[in-house]
């Protein structure tokens, strides 16, 4: 299963009491979802699991216990998680200084197009971004987009079979050229692929 549903949630009361544990288990476990690229970019990858986390917060915030409220929270979050041929990540550009951060953002117009992840001798797999709305105002660039990459089940299945993973931009106002994604993450990431992918 690839989707959220009443069912799977904790109610308030249960998220209430649970709550302390199961964040720090998903703080530590958001770690391996983290890539960064370079000094001012970072993927964070969500599935299942990172996705329950943020809308058992969203509906502890809100006091959210209604039926049509929690399915309303539902629709909105559950196309951020990947279907099991696929990998989908927040994109964030990260530069502290604010009149650098505007500066890069007209500079960087299109890099959303750019940011490619690889199986090991496979082709690179570019994102398809911000599905939901345009995040390019025509003159500059959002610093968060959203991505879904799309992998074959060849990709999927050299992945499953131990291949390395590699990221990349190819803006040429920011470059990060064949970065070996980390085992730890790697792991983690293919862990998203179903079984039922390489089929």
């Amino acid at each position: 299963m690839n989707k959220l549903t009443r069912e799977s949630l904790m109610s308030l009361e249960t998220y209430s009491e649970r709550r302390p544990e199961f964040r720090a288990e998903i703080m530590q476990y958001k770690k391996t979802r983290q890539l960064p690229l370079g000094d001012n970019a970072r993927l964070y990858f969500e599935n299942i699991k990172t996705i329950q986390y943020q809308v058992q917060e969203v509906l502890r915030v809100e006091k959210t216990f209604d039926a049509a409220g929690i399915e309303e929270e539902l629709e909105a979050y559950n196309p951020l998680i990947p279907d099991g041929r696929n990998l989908k990540a927040t994109f964030m550009l990260e530069f502290p200084d604010i009149e650098e951060r505007t500066a890069m953002t007209v500079e960087l117009r299109g890099i959303e197009n750019k940011v490619w992840l690889q199986a090991h001798d496979c082709d690179k797999v570019y994102p398809i971004a911000n599905e939901d709305l345009s995040r390019d105002d025509g003159s500059r660039t959002s610093t968060v987009h959203f991505f879904r990459y799309e992998f074959t089940p060849t990709m999927i299945a050299a992945l499953k079979n131990g291949a390395k993973m590699f990221a990349g931009i190819e803006h040429p106002g920011y470059r990060v050229e064949g970065l070996e994604v980390a085992p730890v993450i790697r792991d983690s990431l293919v862990a998203d692929f179903d079984k039922v992918a390489i089929n």
